[in-house]
């Protein structure tokens, strides 16, 4: 299995610092880099460029030709080698699992076998999944690549796993913010957090209960090239329309628009747009149905005035509110109430 890459195949953003730890894995086995800087079309002159990058698929092509090279798909980060295929027995072992929690839990169980210098856990409190790292060895001059890349991979197999972007609330890492921090917002969506006590990501716990879409046919297809895997397959997110639901619900005042939600959600207006026209649920048809649902329940359990009710769940006069209940439910609000009692 080959490294992650972290950006749109053409675009040059993947940082040189990710390539020049590539470099000292070679160092470390005492080998030349030279044949992998060659197929990955990298001029060795600009390893010393401080704020040089390549692109995505140059970064793949270096990983793919150093794995196999050096057989350690790990490139040098552990005290002991992990063989090409390691992290492809990861996938297999993790695929029959019922639901992506399931899947998570075997991934970070079975990672231990290769290796125990670097632990990777799996906790879920207040409904918040938490993918973290425990190092147990001193990593040196590999510990960001090697911490990142740990996270990338996980983070890349769930997505494709379950066939679906999986947002991130927040990510942190054991380090300083490096020179090249704004490649970070890129591989990592959500609040972004430096210096914190160990590499970890959170997400919403519900992610852990889907079921897995792949089977063997398609991992052996994957396998073969990771591109797919991290950067083009997962446009959407099969837990997007929920979470607008419950922004909707739960705070009215901060998603009163199309660029509140889309802000509360790490995401552009436009990707939000976009990715619910996707899964079929329009932000205006997501509205309505909360509308609906908030004023039927105003209807039904209260004695408010239908004036203060319109206002309740977002409009701006009981006229326009009458109308769009009507519409939604074929009922004036009156008639609807005094059927409900």
């Amino acid at each position: 299995m080959t490294a992650p890459a972290f950006l749109k195949p053409g675009r040059a953003a993947t940082p040189m610092a990710f390539v020049r730890a590539i470099v000292q894995g070679y160092e470390r086995y005492g080998a030349d880099p030279a044949k992998a800087l060659r197929a990955a079309q990298i001029a060795p002159r600009d390893l010393a460029r401080p704020n040089a990058h390549v692109t995505a698929l140059q970064f793949e092509a270096l990983n793919a030709h150093a794995m196999q090279e050096l057989d350690d798909e790990a490139l040098g980060w552990f005290t002991r080698r992990l063989p090409w295929g390691s992290y492809g027995m990861l996938c297999r072992a993790s695929l029959g699992a019922p639901d992506l929690g399931v899947a998570i839990k075997r991934w970070c169980r079975h990672h231990r076998l290769l290796t125990d210098d670097i632990v990777l856990n799996l906790q879920v409190a207040g409904g918040v999944a938490t993918v973290s790292i425990t190092e147990h060895r001193e990593l040196g001059a590999f510990r960001e690549f090697c911490l990142v890349s740990s996270l990338r991979f996980l983070h890349g197999y769930a997505c494709w796993a379950i066939d679906s972007r999986i947002s991130l609330r927040s990510a942190h890492f054991p380090f300083a913010p490096p020179p090249h921090r704004d490649a970070y917002p890129l591989m990592f969506t959500g609040e972004l957090h430096f210096d914190a006590e160990r590499a970890r990501y959170s997400f919403d716990e519900r992610y852990l209960h889907l079921p897995l879409q792949r089977d063997e046919p398609a991992l052996r297809s994957m396998l073969r090239r990771a591109l797919p895997l991290t950067v083009l397959q997962y446009r959407r997110d099969r837990l997007l329309g929920e979470r607008v639901r419950e922004l909707l619900r739960l705070r009215p005042t901060e998603a009163a628009t199309a660029d509140a939600i889309a802000a509360l959600l790490h995401m552009s207006s436009r990707t939000l747009h976009r990715q619910l026209q996707e899964e079929g649920v329009p932000l205006q048809a997501l509205k309505d149905e909360v509308r609906q649902a908030q004023a039927a329940d105003l209807l039904r359990r209260t004695s408010r005035p239908i004036k203060q009710i319109a206002l309740a769940v977002g409009f701006r006069n009981e006229k326009s509110f009458s109308r769009a209940f009507r519409e939604w439910t074929g009922t004036t609000p009156g008639e609807f109430r005094r059927a409900g009692r």
